[in-house]
């Protein structure tokens, strides 16, 4: 049998070794209690709209990631709700957990459609976006309130896809990009996004949507009041009729650009109110 003497010559006594058991086994048991005190935040998922990609996107997430917030900036096909939705909804099936999904411009039709019948969709974010009711289109509630002057500004070029799908795809003219999509981005960075921009089909804007998530989920809505895109009455229109909360920001359609402090703000409030 071995002495104690033999057991300090290892360096430690019995009672040190207690000691360091029990210690062991409370920060084993005490760290998951500290986990379920702090749940995991909710994943931030981006919808761009037309004329756009995910980069448009990168200034908010770099205020939502130094917050702490998962985020996923989606590719929008801009090929049709249904479609875009489909799209949107696979992307939702490989994010683990709660959700917070969030649309810019024709965006919020796709969110609209892909946030439906999904538990895990805690809230909805509108930013400078459409809130279509089912059966309605984006160019119909464009034209509800005047003040857009997106059509003179368009560059409509036909596509025809190996397929045989055939069709128009719409772009902003890069002389008229900055005015018209982004007049508070500074110049350089307004050549940038002409120059990168999707281009929407003429028949996306013309497509019904099929669902309206906004009916049963808690919703905000950022209204751009210097918008030329989608009027600010437009806006105003569909954020009430959601019953959204609404915070009105002097800034043209691409206020994610020009002030993504305060559309991450937003973002962060409807993530924590639904937690």
């Amino acid at each position: 049998m071995a002495s104690s003497k033999g057991v300090r010559s290892r360096g430690l006594t019995w009672g040190a070794l207690s000691t360091v058991a029990i210690g062991l086994l409370t920060t084993a048991v005490a760290t998951p209690a500290l986990a379920a005190d702090k749940p995991a935040k909710p994943t931030i998922v981006l919808e761009h709209g037309a004329f756009a990609d995910a980069s448009s996107w990168n200034a908010v997430i770099k205020e939502l990631r130094a917050d702490g917030y998962p985020v996923v900036a989606a590719a929008n096909p801009l090929r049709g709700p249904a479609h875009d939705a489909a799209a949107l909804r696979s992307v939702l099936d490989h994010v683990a957990g709660p959700k917070i999904l969030v649309g810019h411009s024709y965006g919020g039709s796709v969110i609209s459609v892909a946030g439906a019948n999904d538990p895990q969709v805690k809230a909805l974010v509108y930013v400078a976006a459409f809130l279509p009711a089912p059966g309605e289109t984006a160019l119909e509630l464009t034209n509800k309130y005047p003040g857009s002057t997106l059509p003179a500004t368009l560059d409509p070029t036909p596509f025809a896809l190996p397929d045989g799908t055939a069709g128009t795809d719409l772009y902003i003219k890069p002389g008229k990009f900055h005015h018209q999509f982004a007049a508070d981005v500074p110049a350089g960075t307004a050549a940038l996004m002409a120059a990168t921009q999707r281009p929407i089909a003429q028949s996306a804007l013309e497509e019904t949507t099929e669902a309206a998530a906004w009916k049963d989920k808690p919703t905000w809505a950022v209204i751009t009041t210097q918008d030329l895109n989608i009027p600010a009455e437009v806006q105003r229109y569909m954020a009430k009729r959601a019953h959204a909360h609404s915070v009105e920001v002097r800034a043209s359609h691409s206020v994610a650009v020009s002030q993504p402090k305060t559309v991450a703000g937003v973002i962060e409030k409807a993530a924590r109110t639904t937690r």
